[in-house]
């Protein structure tokens, strides 16, 4: 038999061929459910942090400033007692730059910067990637409160804090680069709406 013909048949170490061949794999598919793990985990995070801004937001000072003392009887010809109408109040829509309504209003609403960092930083201890860009706040017309409420805001808006435009930065972002995460919206009712502490 020749040197040749011995190291053709010689079959030892070919179990180590066949661990190599196949390891690259079983560690692309264990990276792969750790990913799906964290993917699902950074979900959960932006989730919880979009339902803590809004708990946040429905207790403390409204981004919209001037909105908890305008007084729609007084400036916006609405009869004390009753509730504000939709007309009235169509909504106000806030990003982290400016307050505006979402149609004609009876009043300019204003922006209080101080209320929206509050609440974006309230969003940053859940999820600290969040900037007050990726951060909306609406104030939307629910017929709640009354014209002439002596005791705070005449209108009880639901608060939706929307979260958006988030990235996801994958263990295998060498392969995937970064992924989107769904946006996130959560609505609450406003409670008294003024303070800086939520209970």
């Amino acid at each position: 038999m020749s040197i040749l013909e011995k190291y053709v048949r010689n079959e030892r170490g070919g179990a180590a061929a066949e661990f190599a061949l196949i390891v690259p794999i079983m560690l692309v598919f264990l990276l792969g459910i750790l990913d799906v793990g964290f993917y699902a985990w950074q979900i959960n995070r932006a989730e919880k942090a979009t339902q803590m801004g809004a708990r946040f937001a429905v207790v403390t000072e409204m981004v919209p400033n001037g909105l908890e003392t305008y007084s729609f009887v007084l400036d916006g010809s609405t009869v004390q007692g009753t509730a504000v109408s939709q007309t009235a109040f169509p909504g106000v829509a806030c990003t982290s730059t400016a307050c505006t309504c979402k149609a004609s209003c009876s009043f300019t609403p204003g922006f209080d910067g101080t209320a929206f960092n509050a609440i974006a930083d309230r969003m940053r201890l859940f999820k600290s990637e969040i900037t007050n860009a990726n951060v909306k706040i609406d104030y939307d017309w629910s017929g709640l409160g009354y014209a002439g409420d002596p005791n705070g805001p005449e209108v009880a808006p639901i608060v939706t804090v929307r979260l958006e435009s988030m990235q996801h930065r994958p263990l295998l972002s060498f392969l995937l680069g970064t992924v989107d995460l769904p946006d996130f919206a959560y609505s609450l009712t406003a409670e008294d709406s003024s303070g800086n502490v939520s209970n």
